[in-house]
């Protein structure tokens, strides 16, 4: 292999780890695992029967955005969109139970 292709070859290598790393994928919403803003991509809308638990992330020095990761009955995890009405209801409504609770 010529000397030239080797970083080449590096780089698309470290590339497809990247990808294999960040493709926890359910429903299009994407969560990384790194000290960086989890959600590249949200969704609006889910079904609050499949959820399992919520994580809330407010803005802070890994990533200036409110996140909302949701883990699903199915072990996925799927990244809400803060901003959406749903989600909104969805939040309140676990916050109501856990304060009757």
């Amino acid at each position: 292999m010529a000397p030239a292709t080797q970083p080449l070859l590096r780089a698309a290598l470290l590339l497809l780890l990247l990808l294999l790393a960040t493709s926890h994928q359910a429903t299009g919403a994407v969560v990384a695992t790194e000290l960086r803003c989890q959600c590249l991509k949200t969704v609006s809308r889910i079904d609050f029967q499949d959820i399992q638990s919520l994580k809330v992330t407010p803005p802070g020095p890994h990533c200036t955005k409110t996140e909302v990761i949701a883990t699903l009955k199915n072990g996925q995890e799927v990244c809400l969109d803060p901003e959406a009405p749903l989600v909104r209801r969805i939040i309140q409504k676990i916050l109501n139970n856990a304060k009757s609770s």
